[in-house]
């Protein structure tokens, strides 16, 4: 779904189709620079936002290396996260001695990225490293170090490429500002 055809909700194209696969791309070769075939990477998508994320760098990336998912929640219904963290779909891997680069859509807070890094951790994986399409500094609740971070973008509520608004939102090509008469 193009920006164009939810015109009336979106105040702001923030990164366009071509912006978002060129640093994708960007990513990928970053990525690629720190690991070899040899080191067994393990990507660990957060669902359902990094779906879009997922998927492309994976294609981009010219490295053996396996996928899996994990779902976590401290949001509900709202908008802006609650700190307490559940896990809705864990690991179906075994992360013992794997190599983990947890893949994201946005970092806003911090919260639930800083709960799940520990809780990877904990799970005795050699190493877990964190790719982030985008994240908000503003936002920041919880320093993390974020190895590979595409763009820095205001603290503005954004849709498109995986990220929603209600479920909405996540099929658009573009990222785009959300309207406040949307979600107020």
């Amino acid at each position: 779904m193009d920006i164009d055809d939810v015109r009336d909700d979106i105040t702001e194209v923030l990164l366009t189709e071509e912006q978002i696969a060129e640093k994708i791309a960007e990513l990928a070769r970053r990525i690629e620079a720190d690991y070899d075939d040899d080191d067994d990477v393990l990507l660990v998508g957060v669902l359902r936002g990094a779906v879009m994320v997922m998927a492309d760098l994976a294609r981009e990336l010219r490295l053996q290396l396996n996928m899996d998912w994990m779902a976590v929640s401290s949001y509900g219904s709202g908008t802006q996260s609650s700190g307490v963290v559940r896990i809705l779909k864990d690991l179906d891997t075994d992360i013992t001695g794997r190599k983990v680069l947890i893949v994201e859509d946005i970092i806003d807070s911090g919260l639930t990225l800083s709960w799940l890094l520990a809780n990877l951790r904990s799970r005795g994986a050699a190493s877990v490293e964190i790719c982030a399409l985008l994240r908000k500094p503003e936002a920041v609740k919880v320093e993390i170090d974020v190895r590979y971070v595409g763009y820095d973008i205001p603290n503005a509520f954004v849709v498109g490429y995986g990220l929603d608004y209600a479920e909405r939102y996540r099929n658009l090509k573009s990222i785009g500002v959300l309207a406040p008469h949307i979600y107020s």
